[in-house]
């Protein structure tokens, strides 16, 4: 088995280390238009108070990196992906994720970004290779690669391995060191396709075997379409965990997720006598 890497991510002033026998990092969501109206029409309007307020209540309820998107159709998303970044690292300096595949929007936002960014993301598509991981190299960024190429998503774990070993060698190339590569397997939805949700959990246990990276996705992709959403989530989320996911980005305000993560963590032995967990109860539990 390869040895377990350290991602490391920064603000101005704050660095996160993420590694499996490290407690679980939650990449907080929520700054993203995609589905959300008021937030389309805010970042539509050059207004950011649903950005920052959603920024500052992730941060309390445990996320440790935010997600920022600010892709709106017709925008000009490279000016409003700079404005986004910034009014974000006025209300919190947690680190920040970058969520584009406009290579112009990434680089605009590296550029004003004050620290060590996780990219999201690349593909094993040729286009995604050549355009995005010379910025990653250039700004000294980390990266997600999501496990599809020109191909579409494979459909066998052994394939979704082989785009993950692709874009890891093609970022080796570029002088892009394999911890600074985080690997996405892709969770689909299990309403479409039963075996979806076990595909993704043998995917992320053959890559942690061979490359020992860590592993993000978007976990609550799992039950789209779904009743009772949040209770399908959290059960993945901890099924994921076990198999090796260390950087989720997912909603840390939906207490069921934010109870799972906890709870995996501590069965794994990350929580050292149950400390996170005891004081996560506390503050639920106190009183009004």
């Amino acid at each position: 088995m390869a040895e377990n890497l350290t991602t490391t991510v920064s603000s101005k002033s704050q660095t996160v280390e993420i590694n499996r026998a490290l407690p679980t990092v939650v990449i907080g969501e929520r700054i993203n238009p995609t589905g959300r109206k008021k937030l389309q029409a805010e970042l539509e309007a050059h207004n950011f108070n649903i950005a920052q307020h959603d920024a500052s209540a992730q941060v309390l309820a445990g996320a440790t990196i935010l997600d920022v998107n600010a892709g709106v159709p017709d925008g000009d998303e490279p000016t409003l992906i700079q404005e986004t970044i910034r009014a974000v690292m006025a209300v919190t300096d947690v680190p920040l994720c970058i969520d584009t595949a406009d290579p112009d929007a990434l680089a605009a936002a590296l550029k004003i970004y004050e620290g060590k960014a996780l990219v999201n993301s690349v593909n094993g598509e040729t286009h995604s290779l050549e355009k995005m991981l010379p910025l990653v190299k250039e700004y000294g960024a980390a990266v997600i690669g999501l496990c599809m190429d020109d191909d579409g998503i494979p459909s066998l774990p052994e394939k979704r391995l082989a785009v993950a070993g692709k874009i890891i060698e093609r970022a080796a190339k570029l002088g892009i060191p394999i911890e600074d590569v985080v690997i996405d397997p892709l969770v689909l939805t299990v309403s479409v396709d039963s075996n979806a949700a076990m595909l993704t959990l043998k995917t992320t246990e053959l890559i942690v075997k061979e490359f020992g990276v860590n592993i993000t996705m978007g976990a609550s992709n799992v039950s789209f379409g779904l009743p009772d959403r949040s209770a399908i989530n959290a059960a993945f989320m901890a099924m994921a965990i076990q198999a090796g996911l260390t950087c989720p980005i997912t909603n840390p305000l939906d207490p069921d997720l934010a109870i799972a993560v906890l709870a995996a963590d501590l069965a794994m032995g990350k929580d050292e006598w149950g400390d996170r967990w005891i004081t996560a109860y506390r503050s639920r539990n106190k009183p009004a």
